[in-house]
């Protein structure tokens, strides 16, 4: 390894554990010590190179050209002692996130129906209905000039929403909070994995389950499957019963419905163990990294008034004229300037910070040959900012960088906030739309200002986090405008598109689904086409280009 980067600078090193130790011990410090190094330290090719916990070399892609070899390659997911897939598996199983090789494929080829745009079309009323709660909630605030936390309230609106989009799980979240048992053991699961991860003695399982922690971590994971198990047997139990079953008598299509009556070429379906891993990795992936996000985009909203101003006079024209604030399928396209701030907001804080692969084989990047076992990691938050991309001002918010007049500066593979190559995010359009939807609810109804009384202090880990949480208060803008449907205890479905019903056909007889295919027959002679152009304009994309275009990378993660 010291042969393929001879002539790179390496950072100190302890002889056991690597770089770390030298790394500062505040989270903030530790974030910009990172970036500062990855910019001095990168070589011509686009690399950098440290030794990690137990003196693994690591290989940090820091510009386009190297995250693009990487994540071209065939390269597996990481998933050896000092890797955060493995440290999910008890959680995760193979699910998308976590599972390599044919495993993968199959069940990406399966899963992908499920997030194609006539799927994903009739979520826009569930978007609504959980962002009119948060609203509710964020308006107490306003009324007694409280400050509120972001993340905590925001995070329980994205769980919400995928819980209900996963397995129409329907449960108040939001105003259950903290103590729904749910919502419990998924945080305690997710706090236990950042707090194993940067402790190496928990890092062997024979350990780590030794400790009360250790033996709790077990508990949760065993209640978060019986609760996705027991949805799982149910739903079952109605498709073998025929009921519930007619596609046009549901109210919209959830994921579960296509992990249980996908099927592949040979006509063999996932199994329940399969179908529970995806559920679970749906949850995981669904709420924590979107809700990162837009509270981000918030929190630099709230630290650029002029912004903010600007996406509320583009909320306000787009719902102009109308009596209620829902933000319907075709105002998502319409919406330029607000995906201009939350692309930037995804660039200028990645919900995501690190992807990982591990080499099978020699790889040959820039004429340096990488051995295998080499543990090449994918920093996101690294590359979105490297002074040579993105300028001296990388550390600023500004939207502009992804106007239409600036978006063709930005090369291939340099914004990817949802990977890219084969393995790029499954839900990387669900998520967008899903943050289209509650950010411009919010700024419809409230103006937010920073609380100067918390102190924002960034903290990597699975996602971008704070430590101390992060602080806003909420004005209000305007009364009314919460569609009465917020009022209405909302049956567990919403009805299912024609086009809908169209694709779903055709995935049935594509994957050989004789269950999926009878249940859409009734409607077929009712279908009608529909326009797509949403799902192929530019705005709603977290990239124009090539290499992160939905069309030339299936979306996988």
């Amino acid at each position: 390894m010291e042969r393929a980067f001879s002539g790179v600078t390496i950072p100190e090193t302890h002889w056991l554990l690597g770089c770390f130790p030298f790394f500062p011990k505040d989270p903030t410090k530790r974030i910009h010590h990172f970036i500062e190094l990855c910019n001095k330290n990168v070589c011509e090719d686009g690399f950098a190179f440290l030794w990690g916990f137990f003196r693994r070399p690591i290989v940090i892609a820091c510009s386009p050209d190297a995250m693009g070899q990487i994540c071209k390659s065939n390269a597996p997911k990481a998933r050896g002692l000092v890797s955060v897939y493995r440290l999910m598996e008890p959680w995760l199983g193979e699910g998308l996130l976590v599972a390599n090789g044919k495993r993968w494929a199959r069940n990406r080829r399966l899963l992908t129906p499920a997030f194609h745009f006539d799927i994903l079309k009739p979520y826009t009323k569930v978007f609504n209905r959980s962002a009119d709660v948060l609203v509710a909630k964020l308006s107490e605030k306003a009324a007694t000039k409280e400050s509120f936390e972001v993340f905590q309230n925001v995070l329980l609106c994205t769980l919400e929403i995928i819980l209900k989009c996963a397995f129409s799980y329907e449960k108040d979240v939001q105003h259950a909070g903290e103590a729904d048992p749910y919502v419990k053991a998924v945080n305690r699961i997710t706090d236990t994995l950042i707090v194993r991860f940067w402790r190496p003695i928990l890092l062997w399982d024979f350990a780590f389950y030794l400790t009360g922690t250790g033996r709790k971590f077990k508990k949760d994971c065993d209640f978060v499957h019986s609760v996705a198990e027991e949805i799982i047997d149910k739903r079952k139990q109605a498709l073998a019963a025929g009921a519930d079953t007619d596609v046009a008598e549901k109210r919209y299509v959830d994921f579960l419905d296509i992990l249980l009556t996908a099927r592949d070429e040979t006509g063999n379906g996932l199994t329940r163990l399969e179908i529970r891993n995806e559920v679970d990795t749906f949850l995981f992936e669904g709420h924590d990294t979107t809700g990162s996000a837009i509270s981000w985009i918030l929190y630099s909203l709230a630290q650029h008034p002029e912004y903010q101003r600007r996406c509320q006079q583009e909320v306000d024209a787009v719902l102009a004229g109308r009596d209620f604030d829902d933000i319907e399928w075709s105002d998502l396209p319409k919406l330029e300037f607000l995906t201009q701030c939350i692309k930037e907001g995804m660039r200028l804080h990645a919900p995501v910070p690190i992807l990982a692969r591990e080499l099978q084989e020699e790889l040959n990047i820039g004429g340096r040959v990488i051995p295998p076992g080499c543990i090449m990691q994918l920093n996101i938050w690294a590359l979105h900012h490297m002074e040579k991309y993105w300028g001296a001002d990388h550390w600023e918010f500004k939207p502009e960088r992804f106007a239409p007049e600036n978006i063709d500066k930005i090369a291939s593979y340099q914004f990817v906030p949802f990977s890219a190559g084969n393995r790029n995010c499954i839900g990387q359009h669900f998520a967008m739309n899903e943050e289209k939807v509650i950010l411009s609810k919010l700024l419809r109804n409230f103006t937010f200002s920073l609380d100067p009384a918390h102190e924002v202090k960034k903290s990597a880990s699975a996602v971008m986090r704070t430590v101390d949480g992060l602080h806003m208060f909420s004005k209000k803008r305007r009364g009314g405008g919460v569609s009465p449907e917020y009022h209405i205890e909302t049956p567990p479905f919403s009805m299912v598109t024609t086009n809908q019903t169209q694709m779903l056909l055709g995935t049935g007889i594509e994957l050989g689904s004789k269950e999926f295919t009878a249940h859409c027959v009734g409607v077929f002679l009712s279908l009608h086409s529909s326009t797509i152009s949403y799902y192929f304009h530019p705005s709603i994309h977290p990239s124009t280009h090539p290499s992160t275009h939905p069309l030339t990378h299936p979306s996988t993660h």
